[in-house]
């Protein structure tokens, strides 16, 4: 096996249960059009507030994968 080389792109993934869900939202939909995506680096956190409570969860990722 020899070296590799990566590239990042940057994704926000969004959700209105969870972080961890809107990470996996960010995820598996990078992953349907983006081959050999292998890691991904938390860059910001942050929501949107409705009635004075979290609306929804948003995840600013840098994603990382394998370039053939």
């Amino acid at each position: 096996m020899g070296d590799h080389v990566y590239k990042k792109v940057e994704v926000v993934g969004s959700s209105t249960v969870s972080i961890d869900d809107a990470i996996a939202q960010g995820i598996e939909r990078t992953s349907k059009t983006v081959n050999h995506v292998e890691w991904f680096e938390v860059q910001e956190i942050r929501g949107h507030v409705e009635d004075g409570k979290v609306g929804h969860y948003q995840v600013v990722m840098k994603v990382g994968f394998r370039l053939d």
